[in-house]
């Protein structure tokens, strides 16, 4: 069995019924549309997109703080009123 990352779910049939309902109805929760009881795809609303990607985003900073950290060594110190 799959776990389902959704407080909604539909079938593949009844979604294609009327997407744009489903989508109207879930509001900014994601739903988890089934295929044979099991999750095909996510349906989420632009802005719960916007916030994945931005968590994403702010995930790929972090790596690169956390390397640069690891080369604190080799920084050079400037002021930043000359820059």
């Amino acid at each position: 069995m799959d776990t389902i990352y959704a407080d909604l779910s539909i079938s593949m049939s009844e979604f294609k019924k009327n997407p744009s309902q489903v989508l109207r109805s879930a509001g900014e929760k994601p739903v988890a549309v089934l295929n044979h009881n099991r999750p095909a795809f996510y349906m989420v609303s632009p802005k719960i997109f916007e916030m994945f990607v931005d968590a994403l985003a702010d995930r790929d900073l972090t790596d690169i703080v956390r390397q640069r950290l690891t080369q604190k060594s080799h920084a050079v110190e400037v002021d930043i009123d000359t820059v």
